[in-house]
């Protein structure tokens, strides 16, 4: 600080000599600073134009993931790298502006003039030790701070977007700073920080004229994506009302029981409602074969499996942030679960015993690689798999990254044995008209975004009956633009919406299925052996080093045997395609269930492969 003391008194010296005057000699100062720092200015307000740029984005991004804070991070780090931000920059002016402050307060120390007085004020004076008029000089400051961030709350790219609570913030601390400070340094610095912020409310306005934000964002969109929020948080806010006293006493009191149960054999954890079905082939054949006792979490309240709790099958209510503990303090043998990113995020491996055997089962029938983030089940011990690609994913990731081996197990996928059984139990007619069943994923860029219109044209009226059942997070966040769709072709008598989820009747009796880069496509084609006509849309990517295994993803391998992908631009087509699938014996039954045979084990014993591998693994577990 000295040394940038010694050359601030040096220019604030050189300005005297400009104009031999001791207070205008400081705002002569003052202005050459904001004309150095210009650069600064501008890099600032090229980067708050990109941040509120990408505000659409971020807020349905906030919207879709409300609650996971992991993957709003994940995406928004996606956004700023494909956006080219860097959030860094910011910090920039914040720590220019304190070295400066501090070069003025060591300068003016070293600026020495036989006249300090400017405008009846002895600006070489500290106002809190001399007192009288002195104390206007931090009064103006904290004015000139109070005007600068009103100004700059209507005007500023970036600040005028903020919220109101975070602008009355920012205004605080600044008119506050500049209040107490004032007081306690020499008058010359506060007139620095009065001219500063008026120089700074004209070098706003003269860039927001000459890089005028306007003509770089999207303010309709902003707004837009600001309603598409706020309805979501009023949704997620109405939901944590909902939570009664009983259920928090019900938590913990579940947590309580868990604990006290002291070691256990198995573990089993759902993320919510529905996700037992995953599990149930294995748990169901452990039951049969054993008196093995299982635990089952859930995180969901409401969840249907409380109604299957027994003297051997304990279901315990543990929401997500008290589970972040319980799994720090796990005691068992085996603790099995779908959600992947073991030890990356808020779910660790257990703290108070280093040899539980992890065992992840997938929830969805996917690439490994491309459809999880990066490293998503390096922290697994056992992984059951549905397939040889699956196999081959995970040995050349243990390959390429140096991971310890995985034990590997060829259980199927339990999910379709189910639907498989499900399907065969019931009679099904020939359609006719036939029937082609729409059902898009709620990824980014999927085909309800993008191209929803033009697939309803080519295929109404064409001898088919048409139904778009969307994914109901789909339907959740965007019921407006489902019901502008069903309004729109509300005449055809060929078409329906569906928004019911209750049943997999739809599914089960369509002739075709149409989708995008969904994992529907593989429980419709392996359970009913029809095709799928697929739709490029932009592929979904949840880790996009994915090719540095040298594997072609599952995702992409089997999307042409079991069905036809058409480029969007190639629209025109789908009739002929359709044709194609409901004709060609490529698709026929025989055709598709040789694909079946050639990606799934086990098929029908899925569950039972998997029960073999836990109680071999538990008897051994009972000798240590």
């Amino acid at each position: 600080m000295s040394y940038i003391g010694d050359a601030f008194g040096w220019l604030m010296s050189c300005c005297y000599k400009i104009v031999p005057d001791y207070g205008w000699a400081i705002i002569l100062f003052t202005f050459f600073s904001k004309i150095i720092l210009l650069p600064i200015s501008i890099m600032v307000q090229v980067n708050s134009i990109k941040m509120v740029k990408m505000y659409p984005d971020m807020n349905r991004i906030k919207a879709k993931y409300m609650g996971n804070k992991d993957m709003i991070s994940e995406e928004n780090y996606k956004l700023y790298k494909k956006m080219n931000y860097h959030p860094m920059l910011d910090l920039v002016p914040v720590v220019v502006q304190l070295v400066v402050l501090m070069g003025v307060v060591e300068g003016l120390k070293k600026f020495s003039v036989e006249e300090t007085m400017f405008l009846g004020l002895d600006l070489g004076v500290i106002p809190s030790q001399v007192g009288g008029v002195a104390i206007l000089i931090p009064i103006v400051a904290a004015l000139s701070a109070l005007l600068m961030c009103w100004t700059q709350n209507i005007s500023n790219v970036l600040q005028s977007e903020q919220s109101k609570a975070n602008q009355i913030i920012t205004l605080s601390i600044s008119v506050g700073l500049s209040l107490y400070l004032g007081f306690f340094v020499l008058g010359g610095v506060g007139l620095y920080w009065i001219a500063g912020n008026l120089l700074s409310i004209v070098q706003m306005y003269i860039l927001n004229a000459c890089i005028n934000p306007k003509k770089h964002i999207d303010y309709e969109a902003l707004e837009e994506s600001k309603q598409e929020l706020d309805k979501v948080m009023q949704y997620q806010s109405a939901a944590k009302k909902s939570v009664s006293k009983e259920e928090l006493a019900r938590e913990k009191a579940d947590y309580k029981r868990f604990m006290k149960y002291g070691y256990k054999q198995i573990v089993f954890y759902a993320e919510r409602n529905g996700f037992y079905k995953y599990f149930k082939d294995v748990i169901e054949s452990i039951q049969k074969r054993t008196d093995i006792e299982i635990h089952y979490i859930t995180s969901d309240p409401n969840d249907d499996v409380f109604a299957l709790a027994s003297d051997t099958f304990h279901v315990y209510y543990i929401g997500e942030n008290k589970l972040i503990v319980l799994m720090m303090k796990m005691e068992a043998d085996i603790v099995v679960m779908t959600t992947p990113d073991l030890q990356t995020y808020h779910l660790k491996r257990s703290l108070v015993q280093d040899n539980i055997e992890y065992i992840y089962m997938d929830h969805a029938m996917g690439d490994v690689n491309l459809s999880y983030r990066k490293h998503a089940l390096d922290h697994f011990d056992t992984i059951f798999v549905p397939n040889d690609l699956t196999i081959n994913e995970i040995r050349a990731q243990e390959r390429v990254y140096g991971l310890k081996e995985k034990t590997l197990v060829k259980t199927g996928y339990g999910l379709i044995d189910n639907m498989i059984s499900a399907y065969e139990s019931e009679g099904h007619k020939e359609n006719n008209p036939k029937e082609i069943l729409i059902a898009p994923s709620w990824q980014t860029d999927n085909l309800l975004d993008l191209c929803i219109e033009p697939i309803l044209d080519q295929l109404l009226g064409k001898g088919y009956h048409v139904t778009l059942r969307p994914h109901p997070q789909y339907v959740r966040h965007f019921m407006e633009k489902l019901m502008a769709i069903e309004d729109k072709y509300k005449d055809c008598d060929d078409f329906t919406l569906q928004t019911d989820f209750s049943s997999n009747n739809t599914v089960f009796n369509a002739d075709v299925m149409l989708t995008d880069w969904s994992g529907i496509a593989y429980e419709y084609s392996f359970t009913t052996l029809k095709p799928t006509l697929y739709i490029n849309t932009p592929m979904k990517v949840m880790n996009p080093d994915y090719e540095e295994i040298g594997i072609e993803p599952f995702d992409v391998t089997v999307r042409d045997e079991v069905g036809i992908s058409v480029d969007i631009d190639k629209l025109n087509t789908l009739a002929e395609v359709v044709d194609k699938l409901l004709n060609d014996n490529s698709y026929s039954k025989d055709a598709m269930a040789a694909v079946r045979e050639k990606y799934l084990y086990n098929i029908g014993g899925s569950g039972k492969a998997g029960a073999d591998y836990i109680i071999k693994q538990l008897v051994a577990y009972s000798k240590r």
